[in-house]
């Protein structure tokens, strides 16, 4: 599933292509992926705006209209979001297509679709997507020592766990989340409620600068992104921990373990990341 870093380089790729087009018509193959209103509704309300900006919280996206709504997207597990021009070859899976006035051709692709559009109307309330529900951005100044303690600190589940609720902070997935604690040397199995004050001085500091890395190192041109048809991301490369089971720590040398949490695998060093806390 994309998480934030990759999000963010769909919106960094795509929002020049976008920004100040006009849509001129919309092919919807899929009526289902459009979650609010109905297809029909959806259509009518988009063709002929134009997209102001593009903007993403956690892990949404936005298309500001001119208009004053916004469109949101959720990518959730195989969604592909392309600019393309109008003769480029159709994809399988293809599900719906704004088309601009320029000719490019804004396309949902989807395998699983498991992705889902939403269209708010500018005074309208969004009780629909969830995003309501999201914590603070990782790069929020309000992600504090203190601030996450509170929030989290009396839980007694997986502090990993607790970093992929979304209420907690806002974008952080499996992946991000094996490498973030990797960072901070916290097990991801340990209950929350047992980390010490340095750790959470730790955790805080490293949540942003793993995530503004993971960002930075996923920068491509649109011509890469496009031959990537949108998922062929850079971050493998740069990661330390996640999807590296049994390979040697990068910073012990220790064999790296995976185990399995709340039904995901997590990755993490047992020497560097100790499953007891330090006394």
């Amino acid at each position: 599933m994309p998480e934030l870093p990759e999000v963010e380089t769909v919106r960094r790729i795509l929002e020049p292509q976008l920004k100040g087009r006009r849509i001129s018509d919309l092919t919807v193959n899929r009526p289902e992926i459009i979650a609010h209103p109905t297809a029909d509704i959806f259509t009518h309300a988009v063709i002929g705006t134009v997209i102001a900006r593009m903007g993403r919280r956690g892990k949404y996206l936005f298309l500001h209209l001119d208009t004053g709504n916004t469109i949101l997207l959720h990518l959730r597990m195989t969604g592909q979001l392309l600019a393309t021009p109008a003769d480029f070859p159709a994809e399988k899976h293809t599900h719906l297509i704004f088309h601009l006035d320029d000719g490019t051709e804004l396309r949902y692709l989807d395998t699983r679709r498991f992705g889902r559009f939403w269209l708010l109307q500018k005074t309208e309330k969004d009780i629909w997507s969830g995003i309501q529900k999201l914590g603070p951005e990782p790069f929020d100044p309000q992600i504090t020592p203190a601030w996450l303690r509170e929030k989290i600190g009396r839980s007694r589940r997986p502090v990993k766990e607790c970093l992929l609720d979304q209420r907690t902070v806002a974008g952080i997935g499996n992946i991000y989340g094996d490498e973030i604690l990797f960072a901070a040397k916290i097990c991801p199995a340990r209950p929350a409620c047992s980390l010490r004050e340095q750790e959470w001085q730790t955790l805080a500091a490293v949540i942003p600068a793993v995530l503004q890395k993971a960002v930075d190192d996923n920068r491509m041109t649109p011509e890469e992104y496009l031959e990537g048809r949108g998922k062929e991301y850079r971050n493998d490369p740069f990661l330390q921990v996640y999807g590296h089971e049994g390979d040697s720590c990068p910073c012990c040398g220790a064999a790296l373990k995976r185990i399995t949490l709340s039904g995901r695998s997590s990755v993490y060093c047992p020497n560097c990341q100790p499953e007891q806390p330090i006394p």
